[in-house]
């Protein structure tokens, strides 16, 4: 291990780990209301860089319909991506219910291609480097701390302005799922489909603003990391990153989605700090590896719930 890498790499680490965390909330809402896993969360996540890049008026042909500042493009939008979600429990999950969970998981894995071909199609295929990012990847922030590489820690600002919004993002959304009459609805919701429907809430509408609210924290991880690396259709892989940090933390807690996003992020910098080549080449697997070894222990994750059933 590089010790003087160490500080540099966990300090990256976290931050890159908010992100991941608040792209994992998104997940874990529709589970939680709905008991399906959305595997195409990672292309909401691309659309709603895309779209915020577009109203943004990053084609930049001089014909563009909306060329707003980048304060202006993201509540449009946001809206733009809960009225997807919103169409998308509509048209594409309501008309599964009752069928059995494998064909509602394959649909999503259908949805994800469908997304992505779609944005393809729309957007094009080259990447977006026009993002109207608040920082410059130049601008950066240097943290005395003796011990590390030329005694000190150096942050991308653009790096740390996301990972503040992502955790405020995160505080704000647990607010609104712990205290909101809505976000009861959502909790009592998951616990029992049936007993919520006998209290008289309204389920297959709580389904859909689970998923309205899914595309909206889609929109800002995607943001998110479009003010880092620009706007591509690789932006859908970090799904990738995003499961292992669910399952991790535990697949209906959205505390535990935190953490498995800090831990994913510090697994992937920390590896990168070894000295050896061949270690330092195992980043992308990295955060496998330790969802191996922490559900060999706790197969329910950090922070889920275990449940007994009687066979």
């Amino acid at each position: 291990m590089n010790w003087q890498l160490v500080p540099q790499q966990f300090a990256t680490g976290l931050l890159n780990g908010g992100i991941i965390a608040i792209i994992a909330l998104g997940i874990v809402l529709i589970y939680r209301s709905s008991e399906v896993f959305n595997f195409s969360h990672g292309q909401l996540v691309m659309l709603g860089a895309f779209v915020t890049w577009w109203f943004a008026g990053g084609e930049e042909t001089g014909n563009e319909l909306f060329n707003l500042p980048l304060w202006g493009a993201i509540p449009l939008a946001v809206l733009a991506m809960a009225g997807l979600g919103l169409l998308i429990e509509r048209l594409a999950l309501r008309p599964m219910t009752g069928q059995p969970l494998l064909a509602i998981v394959l649909m999503t894995l259908g949805l994800a291609q469908f997304l992505e071909g779609s944005a393809a199609i729309v957007f094009g295929i080259q990447p977006k480097n026009n993002f109207p990012a608040p920082f410059s990847p130049s601008d950066v922030i240097t943290i005395p701390f003796p011990g590390a590489f030329n005694d000190a820690i150096i942050i991308k600002q653009a790096l740390l302005a996301t990972a503040i919004v992502a955790v405020v993002a995160a505080v704000i959304f647990m607010l609104f799922f712990q205290y909101t009459r809505i976000g009861l609805a959502m909790r009592a919701t998951s616990e029992d489909h049936e007993l919520a429907r006998g209290v008289g809430i309204n389920v297959p509408r709580v389904f859909g603003l689970s998923w309205a609210i899914a595309g909206i924290i889609a929109t800002i991880g995607g943001v998110l990391l479009a003010t880092v690396t620009g706007v591509n259709l690789s932006l859908a892989t970090v799904a990738l990153v995003a499961f292992p940090a669910i399952l991790l933390g535990g697949l209906e807690s959205f505390s535990g989605a935190i953490v498995g996003g800090l831990l994913v992020g510090l697994a992937q910098a920390l590896v990168q700090a070894s000295s050896v080549q061949v270690v330092r080449g195992t980043s992308e697997i990295a955060p496998y590896i330790l969802l191996l070894i922490v559900l060999i222990i706790r197969p329910e994750g950090l922070f889920g719930e275990k449940r007994i059933e009687r066979v």
